[in-house]
């Protein structure tokens, strides 16, 4: 072998030892590093009982600190910058009458933008704290500019249009610094407090137009950011701001016809939940199911409740229209929702709400035998229709009204028996067929409760009819009748849950044989109640005896 090779090979053996030996340095000081690290976070070993001993309690601070930490960070620096911009608010409104044109505009921003930035230098301490305080200065901004026309106190504008302009400029620019910060903090307390405030004194129109306006900015972080917490707020917020209103009555508009007054509080409504349904069902597979329906179910409950009350306030009074157009609003919202792709439990909701809403307009028209018979024909219809499009919920609220209309079929009803016949035919048919599917329990579970519950609505509707065509001394064989007619439906349709309501009620008429129409009834009723049992009783079981042996 030449030298210089070789030279050169010990010099390369010689570079790669080097290098090894530096790895193996770093692998071992990375190891001092990590082990240091170890045993400065490790926690201290628990002593294990003796055999035989009774462990001590063992003590959980950590979880005590952390309620109160998160009492005294989030909701104390909440509440607190509440208390605060309402204290302010109430400065302005009670005091600044007291100066000049100019020093009420000046001292009220000047106010505003010094807890503005306040809140901005907190920031770079504590970022959330900061975005707190920050956002209150926006809200108190807000209240400022709504007093500039509305407060008497401080009304430096007369034009209603201008001030409205100045309101809608500044939610604009409230939404663009939040959406700007990327900032729920901001943006809920902003709004949130904007939405308040204005509740501080009377409610008129103006004051719902800019509620209506902070809402639509809440609405826009809905559709853009998918952010929940601040339009459910405004949500609720808005819907408050027009109870405090209905209860003050005659503030919105003074002096202005009834008529007039209804149609602007009817409108104000409309405009709430069309805003809210037209932002959740932009993007509704954007948005948690639960956030979904917390979202349904609030907009129709402050619609249906607020204008029920304001509609049913008249003279004459027009209920049913009203609720029959909120059903067709939220059927129109179940159409849009399935051709919007979203969740299939948003769909189920929409639909449920409209049969909801129709089984409460029912009162508004009908009465006596039409009351029950539009309840009952209302339970049929979304129960049927529950089938095509598979939903649960609104079987379920089918077979509640239906309960509601069997409550509702008082005894001294003329034309009770037809109502009762239609009662059992509905649940019946009510029950059969389709799937039965509900949230955390399995498809058969949730089949056989709800054939059981039909099942129980049948057989109450049975024993009711029977009883009420049987003389008053045989009560106990109506029932009789009806458990036989029973058993007959749960052959006719293969299904136990109504034979083993037939046998409930079997049970409860043989206890009343035994204990009082033993001793109560005259003889010949005896005779006959005790003979007609005996042959049901072996009629029923005979036909028992030839299922078993055909199964066998």
């Amino acid at each position: 072998m030449p030298e210089g090779k070789s030279m050169s090979d010990e010099g390369e053996g010689q570079d790669l030892r080097d290098t090894v030996k530096r790895l193996e340095a770093t692998v071992a000081a990375l190891e001092t590093r990590l082990a240091s690290l170890e045993s400065r976070e490790a926690p201290r070993p628990v002593a294990m009982p003796a055999v035989g001993t009774v462990a001590a309690p063992v003590a959980v601070p950590e979880q005590q600190r952390d309620l109160e930490a998160h009492v005294g960070t989030y909701w104390l620096s909440r509440l607190g910058i509440v208390a605060l911009i309402i204290g302010i608010a109430y400065l302005i409104t009670y005091h600044f009458g007291e100066l000049g044109v100019l020093a009420r505009v000046g001292a009220g921003y000047l106010l505003s933008a010094g807890l503005g930035a306040f809140g901005l230098w907190l920031a770079r301490r504590n970022q959330l704290f900061g975005r707190i305080v920050f956002g209150g200065g926006l809200a108190l901004a807000y209240f400022v500019t709504y007093a500039l026309h509305f407060i008497p106190a401080v009304r430096v504008i007369d034009s209603e249009v201008l001030a409205l302009v100045l309101l809608a400029g500044f939610v604009v620019a409230i939404v663009t610094i939040a959406h700007r910060m990327q900032s729920e903090t901001v943006a809920g307390i902003a709004l949130f407090l904007g939405l308040h405030t204005g509740m501080l004194s009377d409610i008129t129109a103006f004051t719902l137009l800019s509620t209506t306006m902070l809402a639509a900015g809440a609405l826009f972080f809905l559709v853009r950011n998918r952010w929940v917490i601040v339009p459910l707020s405004s949500l609720v917020a808005v819907y408050s701001t027009h109870v405090v209103w209905a209860v003050r009555t005659g503030h919105m508009a003074p002096g202005a016809p009834e008529d007039d007054r209804l149609l602007l509080s009817l409108g104000f409504l409309a405009l709430y939940f069309l805003l809210f349904s037209v932002a959740l069902l932009v993007r509704p597979r954007d948005l948690p199911v639960r956030a979904s329906l917390a979202f349904t179910l609030l907009n129709w409950v402050g619609l249906t409740s607020l204008g029920a009350y304001e509609v049913s306030q008249e003279q004459d009074s027009h209920l049913f229209g009203f609720l029959l157009v909120v059903a067709l609003a939220h059927g129109a919202g179940a159409v849009v929702s399935r051709l919007q792709r979203a969740p299939t439990a948003l769909t189920h909701a929409y639909l449920a709400l409209t049969a909801v809403t129709l089984a409460l307009a029912m009162p508004g028209r009908y009465d006596d035998v039409a009351l029950v018979a539009a309840w009952t024909v209302t339970g049929l219809v979304a129960g049927l229709a529950a089938r095509g499009v598979e939903s649960p919920v609104l079987r379920g609220v089918g077979v509640l009204i239906l309960y509601v209309a069997l409550g509702a079929c008082e005894w001294e009803t003329p034309g009770r028996l037809t109502l009762l016949i239609g009662l059992v035919v509905a649940f019946v048919l009510v029950e059969r067929g389709g799937t039965v599917r509900v949230a955390g329990m399995p498809e058969p579970e949730a089949r056989t409760a709800f054939t059981a519950i039909c099942a129980a609505g049948a057989g109450l509707s049975l024993v009711a009819l029977v009883g009420a065509r049987m003389p008053q001394g045989l009560v106990t064989l109506g029932w009789v009748i009806a458990a036989f007619l029973l058993f007959g439906v749960g052959f006719a349709v293969r299904e136990r849950w109504y034979r083993l309501a037939a046998l409930a009620v079997l049970g409860l008429a043989l206890g009343r044989l035994v204990l009082v129409d033993v001793a109560k009834l005259p003889p010949d009723q005896r005779v006959v109640t005790f003979i007609l049992l005996g042959v049901m009783l072996l009629l029923v079981s005979y036909t028992y005896t030839r299922l078993r042996d055909r199964r066998g």
